[in-house]
C-alpha cells in the first residue's frame, strides 16, 4: 500500500512538473528531506524517483522556457566559488575514491539550491517550497513527538534509516531549524484547522528535539530560544510564552534525561565528548598539514594515527566546523564560514528593509524566521556532522530570493529602491 501510495504522489508530481517546473524542486526536495520510498517495503524501496525526477525537470525546464536567470550577487558568486574549490580539495584528497563519491552527493545538493534559484520567482512558490520542506521533516518530528510522549522521553528518538539526519543529535538540529518554519507558515495561515495543526506539529517537534536527548541540541534550544526573544517585539510576552512552554516541556522529561544533560558540565569523563575533542584535534593538525585538507571521508584509523592525540579513538567530525576544515583545510572554513555570515547580513538587509512596512510583513517574519533556523543550525551543528545537509543550504537559496522578490515589491510600490536593498 505505501509503495502504491509513493508512486502515485511521485506520478502526480512528476506531470505537474512537466507543466510548471518548479513543482519538480517541491517533489525533489519531498524525496531528498523525507525519503518517502524508504518507507516502503515493495518495489518503491529502490525506485530511482530522484533521477527521474532530475531529467523531467531539466526536459520541463527546456520545454516551458519559464526558467529565470539566477539572481548573480556576491553570495551566489562565493557558493559557486566554494563548489568549485571543493573540487579541487576533492582531487587533491587522500582517499579520492570515497571522496569523489561523496563529492558528487554535495554537486546533487548544491544543483537543487541551483535550480532553487532559477525556478522559485515568486514567495507564493517559496511557501509551497518551505511547507514540502516542513512536511517532510515534520513527518519524523511529530513521529518522535508522539513516540518521546507515549514513552515518557526514556528512549533515544532518532531519524530516518539511510538518511543524512538519521542520528539522533541530526534529527535533533534538523528539527529545531524547521520549527521557526512552522511558525512562520503559522502566521501566515488563515484557516484555523491548519494553524492548530501547526501548533501541534511544533508542540510534538520540541518533545522530539528533547527525546533525542541530544546535548548539542539542547544547547542550541536555549541559544535559539533566547535569540527569539531578543528578537521579538513585546519582550514580556514572549518570555512569559517561552518560560511556560519550556517549563511544561522540561517537566515532563525523566530524571535520566538531566543526568544526560548533567554531562555537558563534565566532559571530561565522558568517553563521546573526548571521542569528539580527538577528532577535531585530528582536524586542526590535518589542516595544519595540507592547505587543501584531507578531502572528504578522511575519517579513518590511517589517517587518525597521522593526525589524533589518540590514533585508536577514531570518530566523524560531530562538528560543522572541523569537517569543513578537515576536509577542505583552512581557506574551505573560511569560504564556508564566509557564506554564512553574508547570508545573516543578507537577511538583516530584508529585516531592516522591511521592517515598519504592512506591505511586507511577511518578509519580514520569514527572514527573522530563516535567521532563528540559521542559529539553530550554526549553534547545533558545532556538535554534529551536518556540513553538507540540505536544509542550510538551502536556507541560503531562500535568503537570496527574499531579497530578489522584496526588490520586486517596493518597485512594484515606488520607483526608488530602499538603501539597503540596492547594494
Amino acid at each position: 500500500m505505501r509503495d502504491i501510495l509513493v508512486t502515485i504522489i511521485f506520478i502526480v508530481g512528476c506531470f505537474k512538473t512537466l507543466k510548471k517546473p518548479y513543482y519538480g524542486i517541491l517533489l525533489w526536495s519531498w524525496l531528498s528531506y523525507m525519503n518517502p520510498h524508504r518507507l516502503t517495503y515493495g518495489f518503491a524501496y529502490s525506485a530511482p524517483f530522484a533521477y527521474i525526477t532530475a531529467i523531467i525537470l531539466l526536459f520541463s525546464m527546456i520545454i516551458t522556457k519559464e526558467a529565470k536567470k539566477p539572481p548573480i550577487n556576491g553570495l551566489v558568486i562565493l557558493v559557486i566559488f566554494f563548489v568549485i574549490y571543493m573540487g579541487l580539495t576533492t582531487l587533491n584528497s587522500y582517499f579520492p575514491v570515497q571522496a569523489n563519491t561523496y563529492y558528487i552527493r554535495v554537486l546533487k545538493i548544491e544543483f537543487v539550491v541551483f535550480l532553487t534559484l532559477m525556478l522559485i520567482t515568486d514567495l507564493d512558490k517559496l511557501n509551497k517550497l518551505l511547507w514540502a520542506v516542513v512536511l517532510s521533516i515534520g513527518y519524523f518530528s511529530i513521529k518522535g513527538g508522539i513516540f518521546t510522549l507515549l514513552t515518557g522521553g526514556g528512549h533515544i528518538v532518532f531519524g530516518p534509516p539511510g538518511s543524512m539526519i538519521e542520528g539522533n543529535n541530526e534529527l535533533a538540529v534538523a528539527t529545531l531549524m524547521i520549527v521557526p518554519l512552522m511558525y512562520y507558515l503559522y502566521q501566515i495561515q488563515t484557516q484555523k484547522w491548519i494553524k492548530y495543526s501547526l501548533l501541534i506539529a511544533i508542540a510534538c517537534s520540541l518533545f522530539t528535539i528533547l527525546g533525542t536527548q541530544s546535548r548539542g541540541a539542547f544547547l542550541a534550544i536555549l541559544v535559539v530560544g533566547f535569540f527569539y526573544w531578543s528578537k521579538s517585539q513585546s519582550k514580556i510576552k514572549s518570555a512569559l510564552a517561552i518560560s511556560i512552554t519550556g517549563a511544561i516541556i522540561f517537566s515532563f522529561m525523566p530524571e535520566s534525561w538531566y543526568k544526560r544533560m548533567d554531562t555537558i558540565q563534565t566532559y571530561q569523563t565522558d568517553g563521546s565528548a573526548m571521542g569528539r575533542i580527538n577528532a577535531w584535534h585530528y582536524a586542526f593538525n590535518a589542516a595544519n598539514d595540507n592547505f587543501l585538507g584531507m578531502g572528504y571521508e578522511s575519517w579513518t584509523h590511517e589517517t587518525f594515527a597521522m593526525y589524533a592525540p589518540n590514533p585508536a579513538d577514531v570518530h566523524v567530525a560531530h562538528s560543522i566546523y572541523f569537517s569543513v576544515l578537515a576536509d577542505h583545510g583552512w581557506l574551505g572554513l573560511v569560504l564556508f564560514l564566509l557564506i554564512y555570515l553574508l547570508t545573516w547580513i543578507k537577511l538583516g538587509s530584508v529585516i531592516k528593509a522591511a521592517n515598519n512596512n504592512i506591505n511586507f510583513k511577511n518578509y519580514l517574519l520569514l527572514a527573522k524566521m530563516l535567521q532563528v533556523s540559521l542559529i539553530a543550525y550554526l549553534v547545533g551543528g558545532a556538535f554534529l556532522s551536518l556540513s553538507y545537509y540540505d536544509l542550510p543550504w538551502h536556507i541560503i537559496s531562500f535568503a537570496v530570493l527574499i531579497e530578489e522578490f522584496l526588490k520586486q515589491k517596493k518597485l512594484a510600490h515606488s520607483p526608488q529602491l530602499s538603501p539597503q536593498l540596492s547594494r
